[in-house]
């Protein structure tokens, strides 16, 4: 595959040329000849293309010494051990000769399995290769006899720190480029993965369905939420909104990547390539039942979560927030509710309406009687509450001079 030069050359082309750069891919023939071109050699028949190769029958076996029968008063011999098995007699194989010693022919099948092995790879076809090195642009491999190269790009689906960890590895890859003439074979395992992550995925898209609770591992966290491998070459994203009931700024607070997690698919879109899923949706709704555990005028404890020039949201439980309007953060009117509340700060606050239906509670830090809960103002206005009988029961007679003393800590005059 001579490059056109007239012709941009694209990214992967220009990887495969840095990657090569000094890398001395193993000269498989032996001829010192300068080799024909590849146009030459594609019209050239297989007897003219390796002229050191011969066709030979197999004539007899003596020892380690197999006899083959190459033609009319021509006969060579050839260690066994070259064999994979034991030939049979009357069997045909092609050698190459290496000279002559006592009217034999010198052969082997070494350069013959070589050279036959070189017209059976073509681009686009799948091969087995064994990683036999490393260099700067990626592994060494060999197909059979044969010396391929794998760009570090082509490796794995994603970037390999370790590429020492594959020598001695056997490898399913896809032949990208065969050049005979600088007896070079570009290799891609990508390719090969891609198309295997492909049919997991068509599998997989046919198993899952929106609604569907999914387990999963993170394999990469984010502010804006979490992304979770969720089997069968698919991958989903959790968005921060979809972590958990409660309010999350940011997703590293409630996940880390490795961590195994359960979701639920929102959403299934091009094909797979965008999953959506929540977390959220697996909790409990703090609004179911909500209220049969709040009621108006009830006073409780909360968290500042957010804070707006109309008020705070404060939450009371997990998931479930409240507004805090500026109207009744304090008795006299408030500018800046910065000015006198805290993201984090725990008060005490009154339920003053509750929507389920709509999800809104409204609050106050006002009592019913305006003043501000926990003061000193609030705690004396429920001691007189509860003596006028708002609360409990009175006696018909009542000596209000002793209800403002009992408010105002006086002792009664004995």
């Amino acid at each position: 595959m001579t490059p056109d030069p007239e012709k941009p050359k694209d990214a992967l082309s220009e990887e495969i040329d840095a990657a090569l750069e000094g890398v001395d891919l193993q000269n498989l023939d032996s001829a010192d000849a300068p080799a024909p071109s590849k146009a030459e050699a594609a019209r050239a028949p297989r007897s003219a293309r390796h002229s050191n190769l011969r066709s030979g029958t197999i004539s007899g076996i003596t020892g380690d010494d197999v006899f083959v029968d190459l033609g009319p008063r021509m006969q060579g011999v050839i260690s066994l051990t070259e064999f994979e098995e034991r030939p049979q007699v009357g069997a045909k194989f092609e050698f190459s000769l290496h000279g002559r010693e006592d009217e034999l022919w010198l052969l082997s099948r070494k350069e013959a399995v070589a050279i036959a092995a070189w017209d059976e790879v073509e681009v686009g076809s799948l091969v087995k290769a064994r990683v036999s090195g490393q260099n700067t642009g990626g592994l060494e491999l060999k197909i059979g006899p044969m010396a391929a190269f794998l760009p570090a790009s082509q490796v794995g689906l994603r970037h390999e720190d370790n590429l020492a960890s594959y020598i001695g590895q056997t490898l399913t890859c896809l032949v990208l480029e065969v050049d005979r003439e600088r007896k070079r074979i570009l290799l891609s395992r990508r390719a090969v993965l891609e198309k295997e992550r492909e049919s997991e995925v068509k599998e997989r898209l046919g198993k899952i369905a929106t609604g569907q609770t999914v387990k999963g591992k993170v394999t990469r966290v984010e502010s804006f939420g979490a992304f979770v491998d969720i089997g069968g070459g698919l991958e989903g994203l959790v968005h921060v909104s979809n972590l958990s009931r409660r309010r999350v700024e940011n997703a590293g607070t409630i996940v880390a990547v490795g961590q195994e997690v359960q979701a639920q698919i929102l959403e299934i879109k091009d094909g797979g390539k965008r999953i959506g899923l929540s977390m959220k949706a697996l909790e409990p709704d703090p609004w179911d039942g909500v209220a049969s555990r709040l009621s108006v005028d009830l006073v409780v404890e909360g968290r500042v979560t957010r804070i707006a020039e109309f008020g705070a949201f404060v939450e009371l439980e997990p998931g479930l927030e409240g507004l805090l309007h500026v109207s009744q953060i304090a008795k006299d009117r408030v500018r800046r509710p910065r000015d006198l509340l805290k993201v984090g700060e725990q008060l005490a606050v009154r339920i003053v309406a509750i929507d389920a239906a709509q999800r809104r509670l409204s609050l106050s830090r006002l009592d019913p009687r305006g003043a501000v809960l926990g003061s000193e103002e609030a705690v004396d206005a429920n001691v007189i509450d509860e003596a006028l009988g708002k609360n409990a029961p009175q006696p018909a007679k009542t000596n209000l001079g002793s209800l403002f003393r009992k408010a105002l800590g006086e002792k009664p005059k004995g």
